[in-house]
């Protein structure tokens, strides 16, 4: 069974881990915290460096005073770190555990990893010197001590409780830290010399100081010369160089649940206090955020209006082509059956008798159904299309560059109404376009002519040649029934005998009215031709439609992409700060669960036999 430090000092360890994640995560979230301060997230921070660390022991004192040499007499390396007659480095340098020496260097802070059992349990501060004359020096220790958990203050034996300790030894206990002194070099000392130097410095202690500290007699030379060359260590000289007496601590610390469960509570602590301070700021900015929600949806219900509105101008000319495409229509209709009308029959057969035996050239002077529609005046309304389709360029620009600056106003407006922490996030300036590009309807145009020349010529000339082949037909058909009624008068006994009138008279009204039959049928095929004729232009118009629809999207979708970009500052923005803001309350509510869990952790802490485990 584990034995009770044993099982103690595991506890300490998982729960120390588990905070260290804990404020990891935490920092990757408060520093995009909105009113958040550096001086809050510096405080959680130090918390991560407390969670990181088992236990803190600082080394301070004057320089040459001999911290380094005792720290490497602590852990079995002479030369673990550089000793030298004169400062070399203003740098603080931190000993941890671990598997295979290695350095790390990261700003002022070198972090020194060795594989001795002490750093499993301690982590040690080696602090440049505090004298004045090198007051870099001084500063930076001074920023490291509130960090620590117990701190050393080395002084040399023959030099003890000079002026500058007592000083150094009244600041250090501003700290509100844990403070033993250290007298090293006591080698150098007689026994009774010992004595002495020990109950000096007890004694200014009390006098200038107002307590009597805890000292220990230490001999770096001793402790070094304890180290055996096969690791083992002498006891007795090691006892004798006073190096135990900080083993001793160190066990005896880190065996007291009190002291353990504070240390692991500080970090928590802190992190518990910017914690809350972090969600309040977020929920502010929550109820911040609902403002620029509503920035958000006013733009898009703009713009929908805006694109609601261009589309009406575009179907308002749609009407205006379909319009000038019936009228085309009812036009050649009109002409159509003008052609085909009964009172134009006989000059009908006659063109088709001409058409038929091949003398039409030389009575035509030009297309005759073109001369009919010019008459109608048939391609004046196909001819003015293009005048409708020219009203969309100037209509569709002219609203978009006043919406586009309307939305810039509105934009400028609303931005300068933002709190000076979130209008800084503006990345880039509302503005309008610098120009503005119509190719989406120049492009179009060709093919619009196209179908307007198709309108007037394509389908002039399919009518032309259909007409052409009825008027053939109806002269072929005459020009058989002429032949058909003579051989049948000459070939017909009753024709010329007066006994049989009645059949004479029958035969002829017979021929007459299939002569006749022909001529009405003219009628007929003109409203099958209007009809066709009708039907094409429906389809030209579709296609003319679909054309300049499609050329019209093109432009609407320009122009409101320049509406959005121009405004694309507020409106990502707004995006960004909706996505951050979520996100943030998403990693601060899950933060909460893990600090309570944590919480019951290290309050159940040291309890019964078992722990039971970190849950969560």
């Amino acid at each position: 069974m584990d034995k009770p430090e044993t099982r103690l000092t595991r506890q300490y360890e998982a729960i120390r881990r588990r905070e260290y994640e804990l404020i990891t995560r935490l920092l990757d979230v408060l520093p995009s915290v909105d009113g958040i301060g550096e001086e809050r997230v510096a405080q959680v921070r130090d918390a991560l460096f407390h969670a990181d660390h088992p236990y803190l022991i600082v080394f301070v004192g004057p320089f040459s005073s001999g911290k380094t040499s005792l720290i490497n007499a602590l852990l079995g390396k002479a030369d673990l770190l550089p000793v030298g007659p004169v400062p070399t480095t203003d740098r603080i340098s931190i000993l941890r555990y671990g598997e295979e020496p290695q350095v790390m260097r990261a700003s002022e802070l070198d972090t020194v990893f060795y594989p001795s059992p002490l750093l499993q349990k301690v982590s040690f501060v080696d602090t440049p010197g505090l004298e004045s004359i090198f007051q870099k020096h001084e500063e930076i220790t001074r920023r490291f001590l509130h960090r620590a958990d117990t701190v050393l203050l080395v002084m040399m034996a023959t030099q003890a409780m000079t002026a500058r300790n007592l000083e150094s030894m009244r600041m250090l206990r501003s700290y509100g830290k844990t403070v033993i002194l250290i007298l090293n070099q006591v080698d150098l000392l007689s026994p009774d010399e010992r004595e002495t130097v020990r109950q000096y410095v007890i004694d200014q202690s009390s006098l200038q100081l107002g307590f009597k500290p805890e000292i220990w007699m230490m001999s770096a030379r001793l402790g070094l010369e304890a180290r055996n060359p096969d690791g083992t260590v002498d006891a007795d000289k090691w006892q004798a160089s006073g190096m135990d007496q900080l083993e001793h601590y160190v066990d005896n610390q880190l065996g007291d649940l009190a002291r353990l469960k504070q240390k692991l509570q500080t970090p928590l602590s802190i992190t518990q206090n910017v914690y809350q301070t972090a969600l309040t700021a977020v929920r502010e900015n929550q109820a911040a955020l609902d403002q620029y929600q509503s920035i958000a949806q006013n733009v898009e219900q703009q713009l929908a209006v805006h694109k609601r509105e261009q589309d009406h101008t575009v179907r308002d000319l749609d009407d205006e082509i379909t319009a000038k495409f019936a009228e085309a229509t009812r036009r050649s209709s009109t002409a159509i059956r003008q052609m085909f009308h009964l009172n134009r029959a006989l000059g009908s057969v006659g063109r088709g008798v001409l058409e038929l035996v091949g003398l039409s050239r030389l009575q035509r002077e030009g297309s005759y159904t073109r001369a009919q529609f010019e008459a109608s005046k048939v391609f004046e309304p196909i001819n003015e299309l293009s005048d409708v389709v020219d009203k969309l360029a100037p209509r569709l620009e002219g609203k978009d560059l006043q919406d586009i600056d309307d939305l810039v106003k509105y934009a400028k407006r609303e931005i300068a109404a933002l709190p000076a922490p979130i209008q800084s996030k503006v990345i880039g300036e509302v503005r309008p376009p610098l120009g503005y590009d119509r190719s989406a309807l120049q492009q179009v145009r060709g093919d619009l002519e196209t179908l307007e020349q198709e309108a007037k010529m394509v389908e002039t000339g399919k009518l032309e040649t259909a007409v052409r082949n009825t008027l053939i037909y109806l002269g072929g058909y005459e020009i058989l029934f002429v032949i058909f009624a003579v051989i049948a008068l000459l070939l017909n006994p009753s024709a010329t005998s007066t006994d049989q009138p009645f059949l004479t008279i029958g035969l002829v009204v017979f021929l007459l009215g299939v002569g006749v039959l022909g001529v009405l049928l003219l009628p007929l095929r003109g409203r099958m031709l209007e009809t066709q004729h009708a039907n094409r232009l429906l389809g030209l118009q579709a296609r003319y439609l679909d054309t300049f629809n499609r050329a019209a999207d093109k432009q609407i979708a320009y122009g409101m992409q320049l509406r959005r970009e121009a405004i694309a500052p507020l409106t990502r923005l707004i995006d960004a700060q909706t996505t951050i803001q979520s996100g943030q309350l998403k990693a601060l509510q899950s933060a909460g669960e893990e600090i309570a869990k944590v919480e019951a952790e290290l309050t159940a802490m040291g309890k019964g036999g078992v722990f039971a485990g970190l849950r969560g």
